[in-house]
């Protein structure tokens, strides 16, 4: 009988050796979590005696809504670690990186977000079956900081980024969070590395925030496990445009980058990688971007990973500047709503949105209409254009052509709030 009782206590250890490993694995976490109770509900207790009146209690550390700036814990790069600076000219778009990020955990079963943490850079190590390598859930976002004239570093509307991401978090049933929280650790992290910076007007560092589901299951639900990192890169033109900074793209009626419904208008990386083969065929072609267009009208609705603007002379006669609505298939773009909110206030424009066509390009450009037309976005910041294809037409837009471009006017009032030369609440200082 022993040796009977033996074999199903073998065979039930066998068949439950997982729970083990899971308590094995969890249990230094737990042990924390205990500790920190204990320590709160002594201190809870002692309270009476030690507080005063306008005392606070301290909010939870791990909170299910939010991590907290001040819980931020910073572990500095070694001097062995530290990364050679590029100098400014050889910088690109996004092939070197700071001496530190940030990484944010989130586990439902700990409570939700952990304590945000500033490191060396490093690589993450993820498991080969986190949702975010199979089913694409994962989302980003970019932004930028500048270097002032007055050597302050400034943001651009960081709480449009912010509001962007939780939206897109939301949309892939990944965890929200305080967007004000975040900009507050991004800041510290620019402060840390505040040196990589360009100290110059014509190159920025790019800010990448990012969020996956590292939950390691293959079940197509919302994970209970993500990673929020922070990465930053310094960076110049994001696009090699011709030799007078204009770009040509490639409208190919073919090819749909968002759909109604769809997630076209939300920052998700499934966004972005089926685009590289139209991007490719549009370049042996001599076009540095794609025009997307939708529908059997062959709507405009981004060029590239940019918001599109065209400027003409509409049918009372006055200069306009328009860009296609927020209909679901186009990115919210932070650059393109400061766009329309600065040129609504001046008098010699008027600024729509509305529904464009290629129709209604062929048409204002035969008619001699057609003035201008410009990417807009936080990488590029504005970027003209001077041809588009389109089946079996080559439309040649006389953007750089004009006396006193609308492209020109709407790029140096951004640059000069983004770099200090105009004081403007667009643009926050990280002190």
């Amino acid at each position: 009988m022993p040796i009977r009782r033996s074999k199903v206590l073998v065979k039930w250890i066998f068949e439950n050796q997982h729970k083990f490993q899971t308590i094995r694995c969890c249990s230094s976490s737990l042990r924390y979590k205990v500790l920190e109770e204990n320590t709160q509900a002594h201190q809870e207790h002692v309270a009476p005696l030690m507080s005063t009146p306008d005392e606070k209690p301290r909010p939870q550390l791990t909170p299910d809504i939010s991590f907290k700036r001040e819980d931020l814990q910073v572990r500095l790069a070694a001097p062995y670690q530290l990364i050679p600076k590029p100098e400014t000219v050889e910088l690109g778009f996004g092939k070197y990186f700071t001496d530190h990020m940030m990484k944010i955990n989130y586990h439902k079963q700990l409570g939700g977000w952990q304590k945000p943490e500033i490191t060396p850079f490093e690589n993450l190590s993820i498991h080969p079956a986190a949702k975010a390598l199979h089913y694409a859930i994962q989302l980003f976002e970019g932004l930028k900081a500048y270097r002032g004239v007055d050597d302050k570093i400034r943001l651009f509307r960081p709480e449009l980024n912010m509001e962007r991401m939780n939206l897109a978090a939301a949309r892939s049933g990944l965890p929200t969070f305080d967007g004000n929280e975040l900009i507050q650790c991004i800041s510290r992290l620019i402060q840390i590395d505040q040196e990589w910076v360009p100290h110059s007007e014509t190159s920025t560092l790019y800010i990448r925030p990012t969020l996956i589901a590292s939950e390691a299951t293959f079940g197509i639900m919302a994970p209970e496990s993500a990673l929020l990192f922070v990465i930053m890169s310094p960076v110049s033109a994001y696009y090699k445009a011709g030799g007078d900074g204009a770009v040509s793209i490639f409208a190919d009626p073919a090819v749909v980058r968002a759909f109604p419904g769809g997630v076209g208008n939300r920052k998700v990386g499934s966004n972005y990688g089926p685009t590289i083969e139209a991007t490719a065929r549009a370049a042996k072609l001599g076009h540095q971007q794609v025009l997307w267009l939708f529908g059997p009208n062959h709507e405009l609705t981004e060029v590239g990973a940019m918001n599109i603007f065209m400027v003409h002379i509409n049918d009372q006669g006055d200069k306009q500047l328009s860009t296609p609505p927020l209909n679901g298939l186009i990115l919210p773009g932070v650059t393109r709503r400061s766009i329309i909110e600065l040129a609504s206030q001046w008098e010699d424009l008027t600024v729509k949105e509305e529904v464009i066509t290629m129709e209604r390009v062929i048409e204002l450009n035969k008619k001699g209409r057609l003035l201008e037309m410009f990417g807009a976005g936080t990488a590029v910041v504005i970027s003209p254009i001077s041809r588009v294809g389109f089946l079996d037409h080559d439309i040649n837009i006389p953007t750089m052509k004009q006396s006193q471009p609308v492209f020109q006017r709407v790029k140096d009032t951004l640059l000069a709030i983004q770099y200090g030369h105009l004081e403007h609440p667009f643009a926050k200082v990280i002190s």
